[in-house]
C-alpha cells in the first residue's frame, strides 16, 4: 500500500517469476530431460530391430532426448543426411520447448527495475504537487513521501535480481543439455550408417626376398 499503485504490477511479476521458476525447475530435471542408460538402450534397440512402433512413440513421450531420438530412428531406413536433417529439425522443436517460458522470465527481469522506478518517480511528482499546491510543507513528512515512494523502486529490484540470475541459470541448464543430447544423436547416427571408424588392419608382412643365387 506505501509503494502506491505500481507495486501491483510488480506483485504480478513476481507471482508469474516464481511459477515460471518451479515449473522449469521440475520440467528441466536431469531424469526428466536425460535419463540415464537411454541413449545406450535405443543403440540396442537399434542393433537387435526392436524399433516396432509401439517402442517409438513410448520412446518420444518420454523425455526430451527420446523424442530426439526417436525422430532419428522414424527416418533410420533413409540415407545418413536425410536422417542428420529430421535430428536438427526435430533437435529444435525440442529446444524450444525445453526453453518455454524462459524468454517471459527474462521479460519480468528486465521491466522490474522499471516498474519500481515508474512507481517512484509517479510518487515523487504526486508529493511535490501536493506541496506546490498546499505552500512549504513539513520536511519529516517528505522525507516519510520520499521513503514510501522508493519502496517501489526496492521492490521492483527485489524481483528482477533472482529473476535474472535465475533466466540465465535456466539458460546455461538448456545449452549444457543440448551437447549432450548432441552426443547421444550423434553415437546413435553412426550406429544407424555404419560409420563407425573400423578397428585398423593388422599390415601383412613383406613378402621373402629371392634367394641369392
Amino acid at each position: 500500500m506505501a509503494g502506491g499503485w505500481a507495486m501491483l504490477p510488480i506483485l504480478v511479476c513476481s507471482a508469474a517469476a516464481l511459477a515460471i521458476v518451479l515449473e522449469r525447475w521440475w520440467t528441466l530435471r536431469r531424469k526428466s530431460v536425460l535419463p540415464d542408460g537411454l541413449g545406450e538402450e535405443v543403440r540396442q534397440w537399434a542393433r537387435s530391430g526392436q524399433l516396432d512402433p509401439k517402442h517409438l512413440d513410448a520412446l518420444a513421450a518420454g523425455s526430451p532426448l527420446g523424442e530426439l531420438l526417436a525422430g532419428a530412428l522414424a527416418v533410420r531406413n533413409r540415407p545418413r543426411e536425410q536422417i542428420k536433417e529430421r535430428i536438427e529439425d526435430t533437435g529444435r522443436h525440442v529446444v524450444h520447448r525445453m526453453e518455454r517460458y524462459l524468454n517471459t522470465l527474462g521479460t519480468i527481469a528486465l521491466i522490474g527495475p522499471l516498474l519500481g522506478l515508474l512507481g517512484t518517480v509517479i510518487g515523487l511528482i504526486r508529493m511535490f504537487m501536493q506541496v506546490m499546491g498546499g505552500g512549504m510543507a513539513d520536511p519529516t513528512k517528505m522525507a516519510g513521501g520520499i521513503g514510501e515512494a522508493l519502496i517501489c523502486t526496492a521492490t521492483g529490484l527485489i524481483v528482477a535480481i533472482p529473476a535474472y540470475v535465475l533466466h540465465r541459470y535456466f539458460r546455461s541448464k538448456v545449452a549444457g543439455y543440448c551437447i549432450e543430447m548432441e552426443k547421444q544423436a550423434t553415437a546413435l547416427l553412426d550406429e544407424l550408417t555404419g560409420t563407425a571408424v573400423p578397428a585398423p588392419r593388422p599390415r601383412r608382412a613383406p613378402a621373402a626376398a629371392s634367394n641369392a643365387g
